[in-house]
């Protein structure tokens, strides 16, 4: 890219979190991040490159090694002219969403990322110049605790987003909960992602978004400005499913031009396309934990029908739901365990808090930093490192809980698809596909003290205001099929 001549007429508005904002390319599948800070305090230039430096580093070094080459883009530092940034940011600004504006995009340093535009993806040159659909998915946290630290026994039952959910609509974040619940999509069995995907698109929130070459088209752009009209969505999606023009519209076209989709989701997320350093690493088997949730839809709906078997097909080792769940379940303590460790490393640095760069809190993100996660052993023999490693492991889950999965589409031809290129089919087309994960930024190490807070009143609530009213039918049900026979496939 040749920053001399950049033009801020050529980039728009793309999207931004809590920390960053991102631009993208009207022609090229390039995105621009750009930090953020709060008014009047900004960051001296040496610090912004540092903490981007520390993003790149990390996704290169640590998360890179979990989810493999293909799937994590940690894209390059790049300096840009000031005169270019200052007038990009005006452009941008009256595109902010109101909510985002509490932050200022850096001007200052010059220095910003340059990734790929994972919602335009293209992995193969023959497809440039087609149309491209991309799905964006954050799955949340797919496993239940199986810590013996956990107090409270409805954290062995029911899963931490059905449980958020309630809170959430409480404090108005969303006006309804989500049928959705991520123990069902990371199931393996097509069922149960089947019904969990169908459940995101009729609640999309934030967990889910579509794009069409690079336009979002169904979704939330933020917390309250959601686009979700079926029909309009078929709309969009209707030449790519069926090119012909076969289908009448209505009702039914709708919902098979949908039921399409949610198969060729599945059948990416199930793909598996990349390998990683990670792979072999041992983890707690899924089988230690509850592989459903007691809240989840789709297991209420068996239990009413009389159903006492839920199966968990188990997932590809290679996909990238699988790779997710690995990560997450670096998580071994549950907060209420890792809690205590945290305060123990905190409690040393009081005492030495010259020993902060050493046990590299903040950084380098570096291959003896990935090593030191490799260590699964639970046995505390009180020093700091063993508290710092479930600390840092921690920070990973919390990482992998809250990343996203970026499935790129894009129509070909029979003629033009090989073994090499992954390829999934539907009743009337084809595609070439990739899937990336972002959102990938390292949790804050102050941020601990947040989860063990939130994690309380999420519980409390719960207990408080939700189970306290659960129908005594179901309850009787549930504890009737307590022992859940889980009938697992080999894959």
């Amino acid at each position: 890219m040749e920053v001399e001549k950049m033009d801020e007429n050529e980039w728009k508005y793309h999207g931004e979190g809590n920390q960053s904002l991102v631009v993208s390319h009207c022609q090229r599948c390039v995105v621009l991040r750009f930090l953020k800070s709060p008014p009047n305090q900004n960051k001296a230039p040496e610090e912004i490159l540092h903490h981007l430096q520390n993003i790149v580093d990390f996704g290169k070094h640590v998360m890179k090694q979990f989810f493999g080459e293909n799937y994590v883009h940690h894209g390059e530092i790049i300096q840009l002219p000031l005169d270019f940034v200052r007038q990009l940011c005006l452009k941008i600004q009256p595109e902010r969403p109101e909510c985002r504006c509490d932050k200022d995009m850096d001007t200052l340093s010059g220095y910003a990322m340059c990734l790929p535009n994972l919602t335009r993806l293209q992995t193969f040159r023959f497809a440039e110049h087609r149309p491209i659909l991309c799905i964006e998915i954050k799955p949340k946290c797919g496993f239940i605790p199986f810590s013996s630290h956990v107090s409270q026994e409805i954290k062995h039952k029911v899963c931490r987003y059905c449980m958020h959910q309630h809170l959430k609509v409480a404090n108005g974040k969303w006006k309804r909960p989500s049928k959705y619940c991520p123990l069902d999509l990371f199931s393996g069995n097509k069922q149960r992602m089947h019904f969990a995907l169908k459940s995101l698109l009729q609640e999309a929130q934030n967990n889910l978004k579509i794009f069409k070459n690079g336009e979002l088209i169904y979704g939330c752009k933020d917390d309250q400005d959601c686009v979700s009209d079926w029909n309009e969505l078929a709309r969009h999606l209707k030449p790519f499913f069926f090119p012909s023009n076969g289908l009448v519209s209505g009702p039914h076209c709708t919902r098979t031009i949908v039921k399409e989709l949610i198969h060729v989701i599945t059948m990416a997320l199930l793909s598996s396309t990349d390998t990683c350093r990670a792979g072999h690493m041992k983890t707690v088997p899924l089988s230690q934990g509850r592989s459903y949730c007691e809240a989840s839809a789709f297991n209420k709906e068996l239990v009413r029908n009389g159903k006492h078997k839920l199966e968990s097909s188990g997932l590809p080792r290679g996909c990238v739901l699988y790779k997710t769940l690995q990560a997450q379940m670096l998580d071994m303590l549950d907060i209420e365990g890792l809690y205590p460790l945290y305060s123990r490393v905190e409690q040393y640095l009081e005492e030495f808090p010259e020993e902060r760069s050493t046990l590299q809190i903040d950084g380098p993100y570096n291959e003896a930093f990935y090593e030191k996660l490799l260590d699964l052993s639970l046995e505390d023999d009180g020093t700091v490192a063993f508290a710092l490693t479930k600390v840092q492991q921690y920070r990973i889950a919390m990482t992998a809980k809250d990343c996203s999965i970026m499935i790129a589409l894009s129509p070909c031809l029979q003629d033009e698809c090989s073994e090499q290129r992954p390829v999934v089919l539907t009743s009337k087309s084809r595609f070439t596909f990739s899937v990336s994960v972002l959102d990938l930024d390292l949790k804050p190490y102050e941020s601990i003290p947040h989860q063990y807070k939130l994690d309380g009143e999420i519980v409390n609530y719960y207990l408080k205001n939700v189970q306290a009213k659960e129908d005594p039918v179901m309850s009787n049900l549930f504890k009737e099929n307590e022992d859940c026979t889980l009938v697992l496939h080999k894959v």
